[in-house]
């Protein structure tokens, strides 16, 4: 099944827990005006899950780069690489004060480039609920605000140092709020430069880029139940599907 990240309510899944990373890394790079690209590269995948590496704009040195970062942010003083599950997604109202996350709002935030989300329904009187795929109407890449942290381990000789990143969650737009409560925190190209720039500590203002986007930058349809199984990566996934045609799986194959 889905994986399910312990969240205040009762029964909430996490908020953008998949999406999809499919634009070719130098377009990206052209597009964030990136100065340096990291040397692996990832293949295109059309169902990212946390753990996965996904790619993250940050600065670093004085150079904006990109490069892969593991998906799920463990805090520097964690015992073991695994509390990273817990911690796919932020949510902006209590990034200054949260423990795990407020030395990196200060320092370390990150763009996630990203060519469009899944997110849940619950359909009244059925058990499976249905998937949609929500992307820009024109196109563009979507920049998920998010932050990054580096940790250790417990051998700080033999331990490769792990950098790890979250995506901030805020309130649902109109856009969004049929399907959802949550969304990811969209920025737009005017407020890259502000929220990448490691020398601006200033969370009060950094906290009003934090909102929703507006309803008018989204689009949704609905896709196929193929998407539920982490395994399945393809471009079929984004598809649009006719959930009334009877066939639950979608007649996507």
């Amino acid at each position: 099944g889905l994986p399910v990240v312990r969240a205040p309510a009762a029964n909430v899944s996490a908020m953008c827990g998949r999406f999809v990373s499919s634009s070719p890394p130098d377009q990206l790079a052209k597009y964030f005006d990136v100065e340096a690209l990291g040397e692996s590269l990832l293949d295109p995948n059309y169902n990212v899950a946390p753990t996965n590496d996904i790619y993250a704009v940050l600065e670093s040195g004085g150079v904006r780069r990109m490069e892969p970062l593991h998906w799920g942010l463990v805090p520097f003083w964690a015992k073991e690489l695994r509390i990273g599950n817990r911690m796919i997604n932020a949510r902006a109202e209590t990034l200054a004060t949260k423990n795990a996350f407020r030395s990196a709002f200060k320092k370390r935030r990150c763009l996630i480039p990203a060519d469009g989300f899944f997110e849940w329904q619950k359909i009244e009187g059925q058990k499976t609920k249905q998937p949609y795929f929500i992307h820009r109407k024109d196109g563009e890449p979507l920049a998920f605000a998010g932050l990054w942290e580096v940790w250790r381990g417990p051998d700080r000789d033999s331990d490769e140092p792990v950098t790890s990143c979250t995506i901030i969650t805020t309130a649902a737009n109109e856009t969004m709020e049929k399907i959802h409560d949550r969304m990811p925190v969209i920025l737009p190209p005017s407020a890259y430069d502000e929220w990448l720039d490691r020398e601006d500590d200033d969370v009060e203002t950094l906290g009003r880029l934090l909102v929703p986007a507006p309803a008018s930058l989204l689009t949704m349809h609905t896709v196929s139940t193929d998407v539920n199984k982490v395994q399945n990566k393809g471009p079929e996934l984004i598809e649009r599907v006719d959930p009334s045609s009877g066939d639950p799986q979608g007649s996507l194959l």
